[in-house]
């Protein structure tokens, strides 16, 4: 039997789930045992998990789970050092060389457990099967945003916070927008998920946009064009051979680009497309401010579609369901590939 363990997100702002009440039944109802730990900021409520037959533990508790069991979680462990004996099913930026992924792939060494990393969840022709993109794209286009309304009235980006739901989401951006001039968008990455999301809360807002994908980026740069837009909206992941967008001498250069949302956010890959800038930002300070004159403001926050937890939540859940399904064969398929993932990058682990 297949015991699934619901981790409660230790990560502040952190809302999002992975699997809904909805789809617990489901598993449950195909001979699963599911526990959903207690959690004291996700957006969706324990009492559905109760009644869909979940088991409860207190918030988290998996590190005593029943070895067994398969931890699913969503964002990062803390970075606390101990070792990692169970199988986790999470997004670990671990195999793109970053300081922090090395480290937890050393955790998983120190106790034998593996990581199914989620980004790394692909179909027979490499296709991811499941993804936040599109809510990424749509909350990363919001907060780019309300960084050109903040520089619009001289200022800069303050705290962002949760939405109950698009059409609040909308709302307050127009009251943000109001009385200000009007940026015109560019989209890399147009026609992915991620693309498609930010592409369409700029047009909900009425704003001109242009949309790039690989016909218009294959030549591999340069790309004047990034700078003549006032606001860029990053929707490419970085990964070998990803051309440069905006090098690191584009903040002196002449150019209308007042804001970069590098949606992706990947700025420690040394394959990131944006050079500018090196390191995330934070619900709390949502903008990098990377040059005064003319000003050049950064915004990449890596847990974007917690910004609209209850939809990103059940649209992803939706999508990974039927491979959650097929855990009783966790070396096969889906899960087969994520683990051979996992033991190629373990290879060089120091």
């Amino acid at each position: 039997m297949v015991h699934l363990w619901v981790r409660a997100e230790e990560r502040p702002n952190e809302e999002r789930v992975g699997l809904t009440p909805e789809g617990a039944a489901r598993l449950v109802a195909d001979g699963f045992a599911v526990t959903v730990e207690e959690s004291r900021q996700r957006a969706v409520p324990l009492e559905g998990y109760v009644a869909a037959g979940c088991a409860v533990a207190p918030e988290g508790s998996w590190r005593s789970a029943p070895p067994e069991a398969v931890i699913f979680g969503l964002k990062e462990l803390p970075e606390d050092g101990t070792a990692l004996g169970h199988r986790h099913i999470m997004f670990g930026h671990a195999f793109k060389g970053q300081p922090a992924g090395q480290e937890l792939l050393r955790r998983f060494r120190a106790g034998g457990g593996a990581l199914y990393d989620l980004e790394y969840l692909v179909d027979g022709d490499g296709r991811r099967v499941a993804a936040f993109g599109y809510w990424a794209g749509y909350a990363g286009a919001a907060v780019a945003l309300k960084c050109w309304a903040a520089q619009e009235r001289g200022g800069i980006c303050g705290p962002v916070a949760r939405y109950a739901g698009r059409e609040a989401l909308l709302t307050d951006l127009a009251a943000d927008l109001d009385g200000v001039a009007r940026p015109d968008v560019l989209v890399i990455g147009a026609l992915g998920r991620v693309g498609t999301g930010a592409s369409d809360l700029a047009e909900a807002l009425g704003l001109q946009v242009t949309r790039w994908d690989m016909a218009e980026t294959a030549h591999g740069g340069p790309f004047p064009e990034v700078l003549a837009h006032g606001v860029f909206l990053n929707c490419i992941l970085a990964r070998p051979g990803c051309p440069v967008f905006v090098p690191a001498d584009a903040v002196s250069a002449p150019r209308a680009l007042r804001v970069i949302g590098d949606i992706a956010c990947d700025p420690s890959s040394d394959f990131s497309p944006i050079k500018v800038y090196d390191r995330v930002t934070d619900w709390d300070r949502p903008a990098l401010r990377v040059h005064d004159a003319p000003v050049l403001d950064v915004t990449a926050i890596d847990n974007l579609p917690s910004l609209l937890p209850v939809e990103s939540s059940e649209d992803f859940a939706a999508q990974l369901l039927p491979h959650l399904a097929a855990l009783g064969d966790i070396e096969a398929g889906v899960w087969g590939r994520a683990r051979a993932e996992f033991d190629r990058h373990m290879g060089g682990v120091q």
